[in-house]
Protein backbone atom coordinates (compact mmCIF):
# COMPACT_ATOMS: atom_id res chain seq x y z
CA UNK A 1 0.00 0.00 0.00
CA UNK A 2 0.61 3.48 -0.48
CA UNK A 3 1.98 5.52 2.84
CA UNK A 4 3.06 8.87 4.06
CA UNK A 5 5.84 9.02 6.58
CA UNK A 6 8.03 11.58 8.59
CA UNK A 7 11.42 10.02 7.34
CA UNK A 8 13.53 12.84 8.99
CA UNK A 9 11.93 15.53 11.10
CA UNK A 10 12.74 19.06 9.64
CA UNK A 11 10.75 21.96 8.30
CA UNK A 12 7.98 21.77 6.07
CA UNK A 13 9.76 23.57 3.63
CA UNK A 14 12.14 20.56 3.10
CA UNK A 15 9.56 17.92 3.14
CA UNK A 16 10.05 15.72 5.80
CA UNK A 17 7.20 14.24 4.45
CA UNK A 18 7.79 11.26 1.95
CA UNK A 19 5.99 8.53 0.17
CA UNK A 20 6.77 5.20 -0.09
CA UNK A 21 5.14 2.10 0.19
CA UNK A 22 4.30 -0.72 2.74
CA UNK A 23 3.02 -4.21 3.04
CA UNK A 24 -0.54 -3.96 3.72
CA UNK A 25 -1.12 -4.14 7.74
CA UNK A 26 -2.52 -7.59 9.16
CA UNK A 27 -5.14 -6.48 11.73
CA UNK A 28 -4.47 -8.43 15.15
CA UNK A 29 -6.63 -9.74 17.85
CA UNK A 30 -8.99 -6.94 18.69
CA UNK A 31 -8.14 -5.10 16.22
CA UNK A 32 -9.44 -3.77 12.98
CA UNK A 33 -8.61 -2.57 9.30
CA UNK A 34 -10.02 0.30 8.33
CA UNK A 35 -9.91 1.05 4.37
CA UNK A 36 -8.50 5.18 4.95
CA UNK A 37 -11.37 7.38 2.51
CA UNK A 38 -10.19 11.05 3.64
CA UNK A 39 -7.95 11.90 6.75
CA UNK A 40 -7.85 15.32 8.35
CA UNK A 41 -4.71 17.99 8.46
CA UNK A 42 -4.28 18.65 12.11
CA UNK A 43 -1.59 21.15 13.77
CA UNK A 44 -0.52 18.15 15.71
CA UNK A 45 0.82 16.86 12.23
CA UNK A 46 3.00 19.55 11.36
CA UNK A 47 4.24 19.91 14.69
CA UNK A 48 5.39 16.09 14.40
CA UNK A 49 6.86 16.68 10.71
CA UNK A 50 9.27 19.43 12.05
CA UNK A 51 10.65 17.49 14.91
CA UNK A 52 8.74 20.15 17.93
CA UNK A 53 7.35 16.68 18.64
CA UNK A 54 10.32 13.98 18.59
CA UNK A 55 8.44 11.18 16.43
CA UNK A 56 8.07 7.95 18.87
CA UNK A 57 9.37 5.77 16.33
CA UNK A 58 11.58 6.22 12.84
CA UNK A 59 8.76 6.31 9.80
CA UNK A 60 5.78 6.77 11.36
CA UNK A 61 2.69 7.87 9.57
CA UNK A 62 1.11 10.85 10.26
CA UNK A 63 -3.04 11.52 10.29
CA UNK A 64 -5.12 11.18 13.10
CA UNK A 65 -8.81 12.43 11.68
CA UNK A 66 -8.93 9.82 9.88
CA UNK A 67 -12.50 8.30 8.42
CA UNK A 68 -12.92 4.83 6.51
CA UNK A 69 -14.74 1.66 6.34
CA UNK A 70 -13.63 -1.67 8.03
CA UNK A 71 -12.42 -4.21 5.31
CA UNK A 72 -10.90 -6.53 7.57
CA UNK A 73 -10.71 -7.37 11.64
CA UNK A 74 -8.64 -9.66 13.81
CA UNK A 75 -9.80 -12.48 16.44
CA UNK A 76 -11.64 -11.96 19.30
CA UNK A 77 -12.66 -8.90 17.61
CA UNK A 78 -16.69 -7.83 18.02
CA UNK A 79 -17.66 -4.69 18.11
CA UNK A 80 -16.68 -3.90 14.48
CA UNK A 81 -17.38 -5.88 11.58
CA UNK A 82 -16.23 -5.41 7.99
CA UNK A 83 -18.21 -2.96 6.32
CA UNK A 84 -18.42 -0.74 9.53
CA UNK A 85 -17.89 3.16 8.71
CA UNK A 86 -15.30 4.41 11.02
CA UNK A 87 -13.37 7.44 12.47
CA UNK A 88 -9.88 6.81 13.97
CA UNK A 89 -8.70 9.60 16.24
CA UNK A 90 -5.56 10.88 18.55
CA UNK A 91 -6.08 8.50 21.01
CA UNK A 92 -5.43 5.19 20.21
CA UNK A 93 -4.90 3.23 23.39
CA UNK A 94 -4.46 3.72 27.13
CA UNK A 95 -3.59 0.98 29.79
CA UNK A 96 -6.64 0.75 31.60
CA UNK A 97 -5.23 0.11 34.97
CA UNK A 98 -3.39 3.33 35.91
CA UNK A 99 -5.15 5.69 38.72
CA UNK A 100 -6.64 8.24 35.88
CA UNK A 101 -7.77 5.71 33.87
CA UNK A 102 -9.60 4.18 36.78
CA UNK A 103 -11.22 7.50 37.73
CA UNK A 104 -12.49 8.34 34.03
CA UNK A 105 -9.61 10.46 33.16
CA UNK A 106 -8.11 8.23 30.87
CA UNK A 107 -7.07 11.24 28.82
CA UNK A 108 -4.28 11.22 31.32
CA UNK A 109 -3.10 7.83 31.10
CA UNK A 110 0.35 7.02 32.01
CA UNK A 111 1.11 4.53 29.38
CA UNK A 112 -1.23 5.85 26.15
CA UNK A 113 -0.35 5.60 22.80
CA UNK A 114 -1.25 8.11 19.99
CA UNK A 115 -2.63 7.33 16.22
CA UNK A 116 0.07 9.10 13.91
CA UNK A 117 2.67 9.42 16.68
CA UNK A 118 3.07 5.75 18.55
CA UNK A 119 1.02 3.80 15.81
CA UNK A 120 0.40 4.59 11.94
CA UNK A 121 -2.12 7.01 11.24
CA UNK A 122 -4.41 7.57 8.39
CA UNK A 123 -1.89 9.59 5.43
CA UNK A 124 -2.08 5.68 4.13
CA UNK A 125 -4.30 3.57 1.96
CA UNK A 126 -4.90 1.53 5.16
CA UNK A 127 -4.58 1.76 9.32
CA UNK A 128 -5.32 -0.49 12.15
CA UNK A 129 -6.91 0.91 14.80
CA UNK A 130 -8.25 -1.12 18.48
CA UNK A 131 -11.83 -1.43 18.01
CA UNK A 132 -12.43 0.08 21.50
CA UNK A 133 -10.72 3.50 20.36
CA UNK A 134 -12.80 3.88 16.88
CA UNK A 135 -15.89 5.65 16.66
CA UNK A 136 -18.75 4.31 14.64
CA UNK A 137 -19.45 7.38 12.87
CA UNK A 138 -23.16 9.09 12.41
CA UNK A 139 -25.11 8.59 9.21
CA UNK A 140 -25.50 12.59 8.97
CA UNK A 141 -22.04 13.35 8.91
CA UNK A 142 -20.45 12.28 5.45
CA UNK A 143 -17.28 11.93 5.30
CA UNK A 144 -15.53 15.21 4.08
CA UNK A 145 -17.18 16.83 7.30
CA UNK A 146 -16.30 14.06 9.76
CA UNK A 147 -12.70 14.30 9.65
CA UNK A 148 -11.61 17.47 11.23
CA UNK A 149 -14.26 16.43 13.80
CA UNK A 150 -12.07 14.00 15.32
CA UNK A 151 -9.33 15.76 16.46
CA UNK A 152 -10.15 19.28 16.14
CA UNK A 153 -13.70 18.83 17.06
CA UNK A 154 -12.90 16.93 19.90
CA UNK A 155 -10.21 18.50 21.08
CA UNK A 156 -12.19 22.53 20.84
CA UNK A 157 -15.11 20.37 22.67
CA UNK A 158 -13.02 19.43 25.52
CA UNK A 159 -11.22 22.98 25.60
CA UNK A 160 -14.54 24.72 25.83
CA UNK A 161 -15.89 22.73 28.55
CA UNK A 162 -12.46 23.64 30.04
CA UNK A 163 -12.44 27.34 30.04
CA UNK A 164 -15.70 27.09 32.05
CA UNK A 165 -17.70 29.61 30.37
CA UNK A 166 -21.18 30.31 32.52
CA UNK A 167 -24.69 30.63 30.06
CA UNK A 168 -24.89 33.85 28.44
CA UNK A 169 -21.09 34.06 28.57
CA UNK A 170 -18.30 36.15 27.03
CA UNK A 171 -15.61 33.76 25.34
CA UNK A 172 -12.53 34.98 23.47
CA UNK A 173 -11.25 32.31 20.77
CA UNK A 174 -6.96 32.93 19.90
CA UNK A 175 -6.48 31.32 16.56
CA UNK A 176 -9.21 30.15 14.31
CA UNK A 177 -8.31 27.42 12.21
CA UNK A 178 -9.62 24.29 12.45
CA UNK A 179 -10.52 23.64 15.95
CA UNK A 180 -11.31 27.27 16.57
CA UNK A 181 -14.07 27.60 13.93
CA UNK A 182 -15.55 24.27 14.98
CA UNK A 183 -15.29 25.07 18.84
CA UNK A 184 -16.61 28.75 17.93
CA UNK A 185 -19.78 26.68 16.25
CA UNK A 186 -20.59 25.06 19.51
CA UNK A 187 -20.59 28.42 21.67
CA UNK A 188 -22.67 30.51 19.44
CA UNK A 189 -25.26 26.98 19.81
CA UNK A 190 -24.83 27.36 23.53
CA UNK A 191 -25.77 31.48 23.40
CA UNK A 192 -22.31 32.28 24.20
CA UNK A 193 -20.83 35.68 23.04
CA UNK A 194 -17.76 34.74 20.89
CA UNK A 195 -15.09 37.27 20.05
CA UNK A 196 -12.08 35.95 17.66
CA UNK A 197 -8.70 37.31 17.81
CA UNK A 198 -6.42 35.53 15.14
CA UNK A 199 -3.47 36.65 12.39
CA UNK A 200 -5.19 36.62 8.58
CA UNK A 201 -8.03 38.30 7.48
CA UNK A 202 -10.03 35.34 6.06
CA UNK A 203 -9.61 33.47 9.41
CA UNK A 204 -11.34 36.77 10.73
CA UNK A 205 -13.76 37.03 7.98
CA UNK A 206 -14.74 33.27 8.64
CA UNK A 207 -15.54 34.15 12.19
CA UNK A 208 -17.83 36.85 11.22
CA UNK A 209 -19.54 35.09 8.66
CA UNK A 210 -20.37 32.10 11.33
CA UNK A 211 -21.82 34.74 13.62
CA UNK A 212 -19.47 35.65 16.14
CA UNK A 213 -19.51 39.14 17.97
CA UNK A 214 -16.49 40.28 16.92
CA UNK A 215 -12.80 39.32 15.33
CA UNK A 216 -9.99 40.99 15.68
CA UNK A 217 -6.19 40.94 15.21
CA UNK A 218 -4.09 38.27 17.87
CA UNK A 219 -2.40 40.96 19.69
CA UNK A 220 -5.88 43.35 20.18
CA UNK A 221 -8.18 43.49 22.98
CA UNK A 222 -11.66 41.85 22.71
CA UNK A 223 -14.31 44.77 23.00
CA UNK A 224 -15.48 43.42 26.27
CA UNK A 225 -13.85 41.39 29.29
CA UNK A 226 -14.26 37.68 28.66
CA UNK A 227 -15.45 35.01 31.37
CA UNK A 228 -13.49 32.28 29.75
CA UNK A 229 -10.95 32.23 26.83
CA UNK A 230 -9.39 29.26 24.81
CA UNK A 231 -5.87 29.32 23.03
CA UNK A 232 -5.39 27.34 19.93
CA UNK A 233 -2.79 29.65 18.13
CA UNK A 234 0.75 27.78 19.38
CA UNK A 235 2.15 31.01 20.44
CA UNK A 236 2.87 31.34 24.30
CA UNK A 237 3.47 34.96 23.69
CA UNK A 238 -0.74 35.17 23.47
CA UNK A 239 -0.65 33.48 27.20
CA UNK A 240 -0.28 37.29 28.89
CA UNK A 241 -2.99 39.10 26.71
CA UNK A 242 -5.23 36.54 26.92
CA UNK A 243 -5.00 36.40 30.48
CA UNK A 244 -5.82 40.06 30.34
CA UNK A 245 -8.13 40.00 28.77
CA UNK A 246 -10.23 37.81 31.09
CA UNK A 247 -12.91 39.61 34.15
CA UNK A 248 -12.02 38.21 37.73
CA UNK A 249 -12.37 34.73 37.62
CA UNK A 250 -11.98 33.60 34.13
CA UNK A 251 -10.04 30.46 32.62
CA UNK A 252 -7.86 30.21 30.10
CA UNK A 253 -7.91 26.98 28.54
CA UNK A 254 -4.60 26.22 26.06
CA UNK A 255 -5.65 24.01 23.97
CA UNK A 256 -2.60 22.72 21.62
CA UNK A 257 -0.51 19.68 22.49
CA UNK A 258 2.91 22.40 21.60
CA UNK A 259 3.22 26.17 22.29
CA UNK A 260 5.90 28.19 22.15
CA UNK A 261 7.57 29.68 25.38
CA UNK A 262 5.48 32.05 27.63
CA UNK A 263 6.98 35.00 28.92
CA UNK A 264 7.26 35.90 32.40
CA UNK A 265 3.54 36.56 33.97
CA UNK A 266 2.99 39.94 36.35
CA UNK A 267 0.61 38.27 38.56
CA UNK A 268 -1.16 41.35 39.75
CA UNK A 269 -2.08 42.18 36.02
CA UNK A 270 -2.88 38.82 34.74
CA UNK A 271 -3.26 35.91 37.52
CA UNK A 272 -4.87 37.96 40.32
CA UNK A 273 -8.50 37.86 40.79
CA UNK A 274 -8.49 34.39 40.44
CA UNK A 275 -7.80 34.18 37.53
CA UNK A 276 -7.25 30.62 35.71
CA UNK A 277 -4.52 28.68 34.02
CA UNK A 278 -5.16 25.62 32.41
CA UNK A 279 -4.23 22.88 29.80
CA UNK A 280 -6.13 20.60 27.67
CA UNK A 281 -4.45 17.41 27.68
CA UNK A 282 -5.92 15.17 24.50
CA UNK A 283 -9.67 13.36 25.26
CA UNK A 284 -11.53 10.53 26.66
CA UNK A 285 -13.73 7.96 24.39
CA UNK A 286 -16.70 9.42 26.36
CA UNK A 287 -15.44 13.21 25.06
CA UNK A 288 -15.70 11.88 21.26
CA UNK A 289 -19.28 9.72 21.90
CA UNK A 290 -20.73 12.85 23.65
CA UNK A 291 -19.28 15.65 20.56
CA UNK A 292 -19.68 13.32 17.40
CA UNK A 293 -23.58 12.83 18.94
CA UNK A 294 -23.73 16.88 19.44
CA UNK A 295 -22.53 18.02 16.58
CA UNK A 296 -24.60 15.99 14.25
CA UNK A 297 -27.39 17.43 16.09
CA UNK A 298 -26.56 21.28 16.13
CA UNK A 299 -25.19 21.02 12.83
CA UNK A 300 -21.79 21.94 13.09
CA UNK A 301 -19.95 22.31 9.49
CA UNK A 302 -16.47 21.91 9.34
CA UNK A 303 -14.95 24.39 6.75
CA UNK A 304 -12.44 22.23 4.58
CA UNK A 305 -10.24 22.55 1.86
CA UNK A 306 -9.72 19.50 -0.15
CA UNK A 307 -6.71 17.92 -1.10
CA UNK A 308 -5.35 14.45 -3.13
CA UNK A 309 -3.83 12.43 -0.23
CA UNK A 310 -1.04 12.03 -2.88
CA UNK A 311 -0.41 16.06 -2.14
CA UNK A 312 -0.26 15.59 1.82
CA UNK A 313 2.82 17.13 1.74
CA UNK A 314 1.67 20.28 0.06
CA UNK A 315 -0.63 20.31 2.55
CA UNK A 316 1.30 20.38 5.42
CA UNK A 317 3.28 23.71 3.65
CA UNK A 318 -0.02 25.19 3.08
CA UNK A 319 -0.94 24.56 7.16
CA UNK A 320 1.97 25.91 8.21
CA UNK A 321 1.54 29.20 5.94
CA UNK A 322 -1.80 29.51 6.40
CA UNK A 323 -2.92 29.18 3.13
CA UNK A 324 -6.78 28.24 3.59
CA UNK A 325 -9.17 28.83 6.28
CA UNK A 326 -10.39 25.80 8.33
CA UNK A 327 -9.23 22.33 8.03
CA UNK A 328 -7.48 20.30 4.99
CA UNK A 329 -8.78 17.19 4.36
CA UNK A 330 -6.74 14.84 2.43
CA UNK A 331 -8.99 12.17 0.21
CA UNK A 332 -7.28 8.89 -1.27
CA UNK A 333 -7.59 9.21 -4.90
CA UNK A 334 -9.04 6.13 -6.78
CA UNK A 335 -6.21 6.00 -9.23
CA UNK A 336 -3.94 4.89 -5.98
CA UNK A 337 -3.14 1.08 -5.77
CA UNK A 338 -5.32 -1.06 -2.80
CA UNK A 339 -3.11 -4.53 -3.73
CA UNK A 340 -0.18 -5.38 -1.02
CA UNK A 341 3.39 -3.57 -2.03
Amino acid sequence: MRTWIVAQPGPVATRPLVLTDRPEPDPGPGQARVRVHCCGVCRTDLHLAEGDLAPRRDGVTPGHEVVGVVDAVGPATSRLSVGTRVGVAWLAATDGTCRYCRSGRENLCTAPAFTGWDVDGGYAESCLVDERFAYVLPDGLDDDQAAPLLCSGIIGYRALRTAAVPPGGRLGIYGFGGSAHLTAQLALNQGLRVHVLTRGEENRRLALELGCDSAGGADDEPPEPLDGAILFAPAGELVPPALRALDRGGTLAVAGIWLSDIPALDYRRELFEERVLRSVTANTRADGEEFLRLAERLGVRATTTRYSMADADTALADLAAGAFAGTAVLHVPPEWSTTPA
